[in-house]
This record gives structure tokens, sequence and C-alpha cells, in this order.
């Protein structure tokens, strides 16, 4: 066990013994990260009061008077209805450095869960590049699985590719019927649109031209559309032709979504293709199943649905429909299918999702208990991102996308970094210039975008997600590299983790927030809080810049080795972090 869960063991051990005392052995207690200064851990007491029928300030009150620092436990204290523990700075400072220097990049992993967990995201229809809008469910998604990962368990995650709707049958038409100079012409018309001085010559871009084209056609002439119709019906009918045709024109277009997924660190384990629940007959048999539960039903027309009243939904949402009034099933039939196929192959589901799936997920979940499934998947939900602007639109063309974003990402950090060689005088090629300037630009976006609560509204601004100083990420990773940079002068030293070399306040507070990584990756994964794994690399930026602005490392006599363990170590933890959040951990800068 590590020092930091000794310490809570002993909190734990301690607050029991008081609450016994008071009459209230078998009361329930959470013990928490305190964000007050100079606090460690602290219980809440505000849960206690109705059983107590006491006052939260009382209790906390009534429990510090009975518990006396002992062992880790250096001070208790009450304060506003929490009560406060501080962990003896020397056990503490040795323990951490210790448990870093022996385990290195797995400083903060967890033992092995065995739990299952499949994390599903981005799942964009494969009609077109991915645009800003939808950046913060793949960052999301692979922040979230990277931690859970570090929490130990075994994880999945998946992309559900739509390959039976009607937009990816308007782009197969398009692929068939619309020439390369039609295109072409789109794509210049388009790009004009925009302000750039060319379209990217990029797979999904190619095709998303002749999407925007049929999409137009089959608005204004009325064969286009039949045409269009007649291929979903077959689709439907489980023509292999036409099946055949979708799938193809999707797999192209992943092709393009795959290499802009890749430059931001990106990489799926699994791909799921909607139209195996239909040639497989699993959608039939979920249709067939929800027609012999007590809540069926059919329209005047013919169409199935399940009334979800019961369910806690309510209004014109109450209708769950699974089939058209044809027979044919929609995507919510395929959908269930694919979550029961998930629930065969894991222990834990978790979907990222957009804002506008609330109602869906909800209907969907109402299905599966009709269905008899006890486990349910486990929404994140996210808010889209939005620019100066205003919202975007792929029919329409009114879009930013993110391979755009990429670019000019890379293009400012590349003068960032040129600008600061010049100015220190650093003969940095341009090759590593441009290497670094890479690295830089992806965790620029990565780190914006995740640092936001998924539920908040999001504005991407270029100079919140550039800026070098501050809540972002160049930031981090020039602390990193600072720290790199001193190890580097340093040379070879030997490893000190006397608390005794290492007792002022800035390398205490260094040493505690380092302390705190491992309840960070838990409360990131397991609570799928990944917005504060970069709000505590910041912390860990800002007191390692704190301590190096407050004490000499290089020319610290006795104390050097101690100060450069500390270093390494907080580099260590640095990045680790930077790994979780998908950004590299550059050396120089």
């Amino acid at each position: 066990m590590s020092i930091i869960g000794e310490f809570e063991q002993q909190v734990r051990t301690a607050v029991t013994a008081a609450l016994s005392d008071l009459g209230a052995a078998d009361l329930q207690f959470v013990i928490e990260l305190s964000s007050v200064e100079g606090v460690d851990l602290s219980v809440p007491c505000f849960p206690m009061s109705k059983a107590m029928r006491k006052a939260p300030a009382m209790i906390a009150e009534d429990m510090a008077s009975r518990i006396q620092p002992s062992g880790l436990i250096a001070g208790v204290s009450a304060m506003n209805g929490y009560l406060n523990f501080v962990m003896d700075s020397k056990p503490m400072v040795a323990g951490v450095l210790n448990d870093i220097i022996e385990r290195g990049s797995d400083y903060g992993s967890m033992p092995s869960s065995g739990l299952r967990v499949n994390v599903e995201h981005t799942s964009t229809n494969p009609t077109g590049p991915i645009h800003v809008g939808r950046a913060r469910n793949p960052i999301i998604g692979d922040t979230l699985a990277r931690c859970l990962r570090k929490c130990g368990h075994d994880v999945t995650t998946e992309y559900y590719v739509n390959d039976v709707g009607k937009q990816v049958v308007i782009l197969t038409w398009g692929v068939m019927n619309v020439s390369d100079e039609v295109a072409d012409a789109e794509r210049e018309e388009h790009a004009k649109a925009a302000g750039h001085e060319k379209e990217r010559d990029k797979t999904d871009h190619r095709l998303v031209a002749k999407y925007r084209v049929a999409n137009r056609r089959m608005e204004s002439e009325p064969e286009v559309q039949r045409e269009i119709a007649d291929m979903l019906r077959r689709f439907e009918d489980g023509d292999e032709e036409v099946i055949g045709n979708v799938r193809r024109t999707a797999e192209s277009m992943l092709d393009g979504l795959r290499e802009t997924l890749e430059a931001i660190n990106v990489t799926l384990d699994r791909y799921t293709w909607e139209s195996q629940f239909i040639t497989d007959g699993t959608a039939r048999d979920v249709v067939e199943q929800l027609k012999g539960s007590e809540y069926a039903g059919q329209t005047d027309d013919g169409a199935w649905f399940v009334d979800l009243k019961d369910f806690g939904i309510q209004g014109k949402n109450t209708k769950f429909t699974f089939t058209r009034s044809d027979g044919t099933t929609l995507y919510t039939t395929r959908d269930l299918a694919y979550h029961l196929d998930k629930f065969t192959r894991s222990d834990r589901v978790i979907d990222v999702l957009g804002e506008d799936q609330k109602l869906g997920s909800k209907q969907l979940c109402s299905a599966l208990e009709i269905l008899g499934k006890e486990t349910m998947p486990e929404p994140l939900f996210y808010s889209f991102v939005s620019l100066p602007e205003g919202k975007m639109s792929t029919r329409k063309g009114v879009v930013v996308y993110l391979d755009d974003l990429i670019d000019e990402a890379v293009a400012h950090a590349y003068d960032e970094i040129k600008a600061r060689s010049v100015t220190r005088g650093n003969d940095m090629s341009e090759e590593r210039m441009m290497e670094i300037a890479r690295i830089v630009g992806i965790g620029a976006i990565r780190y914006n975008i995740v640092r936001v609560q998924p539920e908040k509204q999001f504005v991407f601004k270029w100079s919140e997600a550039l800026n070098f100083d501050g809540n972002s990420g160049p930031y981090l990773q020039y602390v990193h590299a600072r720290a790199c940079s001193m190890l580097r002068k340093a040379g070879e030293f030997k490893h000190v983790t006397d608390p005794d070399m290492l007792d002022d306040g800035f390398e205490v507070n260094l040493v505690k927030v380092l302390s705190r990584y491992e309840e960070i990756l838990r409360q990131a994964g397991e609570d799928k809080k990944v917005h504060l794994l970069p709000a505590y690399g910041h912390d860990v930026a800002v007191a390692f810049n704190q301590f190096y602005a407050s004490v000499s490392v290089l020319d610290s006599g006795p104390r050097r080795d101690a100060r450069l363990t500390l270093v390494e170590c907080a580099r260590t933890v640095m990045a680790d972090v930077l790994g979780c959040l998908g950004m590299g951990a550059p050396e120089e800068m």
C-alpha cells in the first residue's frame, strides 16, 4: 500500500472510532481530497446530520475533539462542517518519492481489476470529415479510456459505424453518380467560400464534395430522390449489392476519418458496423422480443412501438418506435441489438454521446429494461464545440474541419517555438522545430477541449488553446521540458528521499500535489470526470514552478541530489499526465 493509502486508512480508522464513541458506529462516511490549503483529507459531515440530529459543524467539532494526532495523522481540525486531516510531511515526502522512483511511469496505476470496460466514442456518421463541433467526442472518449486503463481495467474502445442510414446512402449514390469533375468544381467552390486557396486532397474531403452535390440533387430532382429511396429499401431488405456498395463507400470515408483521429493521437480498438445487425438477424430478434412485451403496440399505419410512460418518459416521447409501417427496422432497433452485443463482451459499457442524445439514451435504457437487462450503459454527455462565428452544419457546408484546426494549431505552435528559439539563441533545426510544433499544437487542442467539463457549453478560441502560459497544454509541456533541461544539465546524481533535505514549504507542497495522482486518476476514470486530469496537470506544473523559483537546485550543495530527485519525480508524473491526456511530452521547447 502506498503512503497515501496508509494515511487514508488511518483516517478511516480514527473516524470510525470517533463515530462509535458518539453512538453512531454504523454510520457511513466518505473521505475526500481537500482543496483547502494546508489540509490533505476531509470528511464532510453534512450527510451525517439527519441521522445524528446535529448540525454538521457540531458533528465535525465533536469528532475532532475525540481524535488525537498519531501515526501519519499530524493534525485534526473542524471547519464549516468538515473534519480535516493533515498528514505528517516527513513520512509523506519519503514515501511518495520512493514510490515514484520504484514504480516510474506505473506510479498512480491501480492493480488489475479483471473488469472489461467498453468505451464507445466518436462514431461520427461516415458522410464527411470530422468537424470541430464533434471534436470533443474522440478526445473525451480517448482520454477516459486511458484513465480507465490506469485504473486497472481491460478497456476496449469502439466506433459504431452508421452504414445504414439515409445519409450514407446519399453519399453512396453520390460516389456512384457524381463525376470527379463535378466534385472537383464543388470542392473548389467550397474552398473559395471558406477562404481557402484549395480544398484538402484527402479521401474524406474528396468524398464529402460528392455528398453535398448528391444532397442538393436529391432535394431538387424527384428522380434522384426515387433512386435513393429505392437504394434505402433494398438495403433494408438485405440486398447484397447495395449493402456492399454502401460498405465500400463507408470504408473509404473511414480511411480519411482514421487519418484525422491518428493525427490527434486517437486510435480505436474495434469498429462495429450497424449493417451487421440486419444481416445477422439480431435486429429482427429484438423486434420479435419487443412485440411480445406487455408494452408493445401498433400505430394505425402498422408501425410497432413500446409505450415507455411507466419508465419515467413523458409527453409525446413515450412511444418508442422500433419498426416502420412496412416492418423494416430503425436505427433505434439496431442500437438495441448493438448494446445487447456489447454486454456479451463487456462488464461495463460507456457511451460518449452528444447532448442531443439524452432522450434517445433514456429511451434505449427503458427498452433494454423491457428486454430484461439489469445492467445499463453509462452515458457520458458532452455539449458540442462551437466557434465564435456560431454553429456548424456538414450538410450546408458551413463547417470548420478538425483537419483545419490541427493545421492551424501546429502552424501557431511553430511560430511560437521559432520566436523563442531566436530569442534564446538556440540552434534548433527546422525539422526539430516542426516536430515539436506538431506535438505542442496537437497537445493544445486536446488539453483545451478536455479541460472544460463535458456538459458545459464550449466555444473554441484560438487565444486560449494556443496560449503558452496559464491553464493550457503548452504550459504543462513547457514545464515538463524545463524539468528535462534541469536533469540534462545536472548529469549523474543519486536518489535521495531524506525529508530533512526537502523541508522547504514549496518542496513539501510539490510532493503533496504528486501524492494525489492516483486519486485523480480514479475520479477521472471511475467517475468519468476527465476534466479533473488537465486541472491536476496544471496544479503539478504550478507547484513545480513555485519550487523552481523559490530554491536553487543545481547549486544547492548537500541538498542538490535530493532536489534533483524531486525534479525527476515531478517530471515522471508530468510525463504520465501528458500521456493520459494523449499529449506528447517534449524534452525541449
